[in-house]
């Protein structure tokens, strides 16, 4: 009888640790350590000569203090509804693009995706100035627009007033953006397999039951994945409306959201000097939001998504 061979055990592979080692070290340098030390940080007084360590007051000043506590509410609804928009507006005319843009009929495909893709490769500084020139109530062109369609009664600064100031930021964030999920969108649909939609359509499937019954089914991780790249995209959202409202978020605070508060409250605008105590305690405040949306999405709709699918 033959004996059986001892089973070796793979060597580890020393290589993707080289390969992945500058990486990590980056990484940890430049991201996870100044993560980790904002958090701790967070959790002192750095009013004074030495840091102080005074637990929860921070978190208890930012949330409930009468001095604090109004803006950073505002900014985290504004941080809200300017991530809403983008969830209502964007993510689906980036699915209806996508379709669209995989149609085989449609011609100069690959010259529309380039066009609408552009924009998110152009600086947020030329975005915010050029935007900044159309929405302008003296010569821009938007208004000029209007009144030429016979619109002339909505005419208003669009980005002078509390009303509309963040929806029309909004808007152009996700004109810049749309490309990021559509091309997303595009590579899961061209993923779906020719053969159940040509057996749909042999079966007397409209276009819309084709969408609807295979296509939007099998998109949706897709989905939820760009439903996270978004949350996490606009709570760090920051340069669009520094660019084109500065620190002060004018009018009145109107466009606030949580990267200018932690900016204005960190380093300080004008004649107001920065407070990195609550600059960090925003920060800190940032992430919990953050992380707890990614955490809802993990273990929340992706499970469920999990047992339907199963």
């Amino acid at each position: 009888m033959q004996q059986a061979t001892p089973h070796r055990r793979k060597p580890f592979p020393f290589h993707i640790v080289v390969f992945l080692l500058p990486a990590v070290v980056i990484y940890t340098l430049f991201m996870a350590y100044p993560l980790l030390d904002s958090l701790r940080l967070s959790f002192f007084d750095q009013r004074g000569p030495e840091p102080v360590f005074v637990g929860l007051q921070n978190f208890n000043e930012l949330l409930f203090g009468e001095l604090w506590a109004p803006r950073f509410w505002n900014a985290l609804r504004n941080n809200f509804v300017f991530f809403s928009i983008h969830m209502l507006v964007q993510n689906p005319l980036a699915l209806l693009l996508a379709t669209l843009l995989t149609a085989r009929r449609l011609r100069f495909r690959a010259l529309y995706r380039t066009l609408i893709f552009t924009p998110t490769t152009l600086s947020v500084v030329i975005i915010g100035f050029i935007w900044s020139l159309i929405l302008n109530p003296t010569w821009g062109i938007f208004d000029s627009f209007l009144q030429f369609l016979g619109l002339g009664d909505l005419v208003q600064p669009w980005l002078g007033s509390e009303k509309t100031a963040l929806i029309a930021l909004s808007l152009i964030s996700v004109w810049q953006w749309v490309g990021l999920p559509m091309i997303l969108f595009i590579a899961a649909l061209i993923g779906i397999s020719d053969e159940l939609i040509e057996a749909a359509i042999v079966d007397g499937a409209s276009a819309w039951e084709v969408f609807w019954n295979i296509k939007f089914p099998l998109v949706l991780p897709t989905i939820g994945i760009v439903a996270v790249l978004t949350f996490v995209g606009n709570f760090n959202a920051f340069d669009l409306i520094y660019t084109t409202q500065g620190p002060q978020a004018v009018p009145n605070y109107a466009t606030d959201i949580m990267g200018t508060l932690f900016y204005r409250t960190y380093y300080g605008v004008q004649l107001q000097p920065g407070n990195p105590t609550m600059g960090t305690a925003i920060a800190a405040a940032t992430f919990v939001v953050i992380l707890a949306g990614v955490m809802f999405y993990l273990f929340f709709l992706q499970r469920r998504l999990a047992r339907t699918e199963g």
